[in-house]
């Protein structure tokens, strides 16, 4: 009896959840846009349980990435759908020139990264560079997004291939002081700090970051993208 009525309630929870995002969905009930599922990504608003999910709605819908997009302050140029090399497809993908916090050079990135990128840059690595230096970063150092080739020791492709991916090397401040994965993650001051913040910062903007403590072949930088399983290490 009891298993039944447990039953019955779960049911009745999945009922009243799918009527909810149908009502969502419809217009029917009103509800703040950031916790409405089916609102578009605001870039300027706090990441919450929802973001995920609006992200991978990016990955296949151009005018929702592009109302994305727009609220970030990110400067970029579309891209028309490419091959440039068999294999490795490109689409849905923008090219970034910068924001707020300059580059060492332009990348490609597909829709969802360029949004995770601009989520980070606002909300976990500028918090980061305040807290520990009172400062903001005025550089992101990196060595590439695209790259047509497999997962080193493996047979399947990288998300490098699909520029879904980016590989970071280090950081300038306002100042001038430049901080380096390689160099001053193992140490204990205030620059290996920021680092272990700025590693779980991209933990929580993108689905998989890779950093000095997953394996050697990390140790100076951190990679991240936006590929279907997650992983923080």
């Amino acid at each position: 009896m009891l298993i039944r009525i447990i039953g019955r309630l779960l049911f009745l929870s999945l009922l009243l959840g799918a009527a909810l995002l149908v009502a969502l969905w419809r217009g029917w009930v009103e509800v703040a846009p950031r916790f409405n599922p089916w609102a578009p990504l605001d870039v300027r608003e706090a990441p919450n349980l929802l973001t995920s999910f609006k992200l991978w709605r990016l990955s296949e819908d151009r005018a929702l990435c592009d109302l994305a997009l727009a609220t970030s302050d990110l400067r970029f140029t579309r891209l028309d759908d490419s091959t440039p090399h068999p294999g490795c497809p490109i689409e849905n993908a923008v090219r970034i020139q910068g924001a707020d916090v300059g580059l060492s050079s332009s990348f490609m990135a597909t829709c969802p990264l360029a949004v995770s990128f601009a989520l980070f840059e606002r909300h976990g690595l500028q918090p980061a560079a305040q807290e520990v230096f009172g400062q903001p970063v005025s550089r992101i150092e990196h060595v590439g997004s695209f790259a047509c080739r497999s997962i080193a020791g493996s047979q399947r492709p990288s998300q490098h291939s699909y520029a879904n991916a980016l590989d970071m090397v280090g950081f300038r401040l306002r100042d001038g002081q430049r901080i380096s994965v390689l160099h001053d993650w193992p140490g204990e001051g205030d620059k290996a700090r920021f680092l272990r913040l700025v590693r779980d910062a991209a933990c929580d903007s993108f689905n998989v970051t890779l950093g000095p403590e997953y394996n050697a072949a990390h140790r100076d930088h951190f990679h991240v993208d936006m590929g279907m399983w997650r992983m923080c290490r």
